[in-house]
């Protein structure tokens, strides 16, 4: 039988407090309003122990928390500010500074500034940016080997950014290969501008369901041996931490809790598309991405406990000792282990993939080899 996930309830008491009405059902648990916050604040907030204040430090650290505008990365900047009012008002000082940041997608009509201003107002204690993606293109001018990526202009010094990375999306043939490309993209220019601005840490607002969308993603495009890095708290190859601080709560549970909380939150999503992902009718145009989401988005509405499981499971996986050492993938910029490149790298002919490695800057992974074009891929960039 399906156990129950997230519901209204009536005249039932609430299973914490015992005195309260309950307002929904969380997992098999009668909650009131109350109760409910404090069930998602706990889940949150354990997971920063290592965000204390500490009374020694001159300033505390910085932590870069990106926007996408959506109920996950919303309510972790919501929670993460209440958890920064607790600290002073109990004692002085506050246990980490937080920068904000949007990454403005190409084709997107979401006026940053406008909704940068409207979290601005509601959560003024911080620091915001706006960024179009096509900055990582200047934020990283001397990483040769993702300049060499770019088709045709390998050697046009004068090109912009915004030229470059038309070309190189331009130049991916499928849906998957797009939005693979973008999502990578925009993770390189998160750390850039993290490292940049002096931050130790990026808090990513994925929850439980995104997690579990990622964890078979990466896996299907040929990336599992990065998950490691994408799943769990812990050091990056990037030089920074990452944190995933609402890694236990699902995503169903977030969008109950933007209604339930103040006003100002649910006026600050943008949810381009609300309730469970659709996958687009033509096959053409669907990505593994658009799949996962629309999978796992539906299983969580009756069998939460699957896919706290994949994230679960995942999480026990281990980063293998000295990996910081192997060489990295020229797109994705993770450590590829035993230097197996290439579109062959992790299964058939292993000795496929030394035609991608001749020129020692154009080594992409199994993963990023079948979302970039092998002509690209094979330029020599001498």
């Amino acid at each position: 039988m399906p156990g129950k996930h997230l519901s209204h309830a009536s005249d039932e008491p609430c299973r914490r407090c015992k005195h309260n009405l309950s307002v929904l059902v969380v997992r098999s648990e009668p909650l009131c309003h109350d109760c409910f916050a404090r069930y998602v604040h706990t889940k949150c907030i354990k997971r920063l122990e290592s965000f204390r204040v500490h009374f020694g430090a001159e300033q505390p650290p910085r932590i870069l928390v990106p926007l996408s505008f959506g109920v996950s990365s919303l309510t972790l900047l919501h929670i993460l500010n209440r958890h920064l009012q607790t600290q002073k008002s109990k004692t002085g000082r506050t246990g980490f500074a937080i920068s904000a940041v949007y990454i403005q997608d190409p084709g997107q009509d979401l006026p940053a500034e406008h909704w940068l201003e409207k979290a601005r107002q509601q959560y003024p204690d911080h620091q915001y940016a706006s960024l179009p993606l096509h900055e990582v293109f200047r934020l990283v001018p001397d990483d040769a080997s993702l300049q060499a990526l770019v088709p045709q202009l390998e050697h046009q010094g004068n090109a912009s950014p915004q030229q470059r990375f038309a070309h190189l999306i331009n130049s991916l043939s499928s849906a998957t290969a797009r939005a693979d490309v973008l999502t990578t993209l925009r993770t390189r220019l998160i750390v850039e501008h993290a490292q940049r601005i002096g931050c130790e840490s990026i808090l990513w607002g994925d929850s439980t369901t995104r997690l579990a969308q990622r964890t078979l993603a990466e896996t299907a495009k040929g990336r599992g041996f990065s998950l490691p890095w994408h799943i769990s708290d812990g050091a990056s190859p990037f030089g920074l931490h990452f944190h995933y601080p609402l890694r236990d709560v699902l995503k169903k549970e977030l969008v109950s809790y933007t209604h339930m909380s103040e006003p100002g939150l649910a006026a600050l999503v943008h949810e381009t598309t609300p309730g469970v992902a659709q996958a687009s009718m033509s096959s053409k145009n669907t990505t593994i991405d658009d799949l996962m989401k629309q999978y796992f988005e539906s299983v969580e509405e009756n069998f939460p406990s699957i896919v706290a499981n994949v994230v679960r499971t995942t999480s026990k996986l281990e980063i293998r000792p000295g990996a910081a050492a192997d060489p990295r993938c020229s797109l994705c910029s993770m450590p590829v282990p035993g230097g197996r490149f290439g579109i062959h790298a992790w299964g058939g002919d292993q000795q496929d993939g030394q035609d991608f490695t001749s020129s020692g800057r154009n080594n992409l992974c199994h993963g990023c080899t079948r979302s970039i074009p092998k002509p690209v891929v094979g330029c020599s960039g001498s």
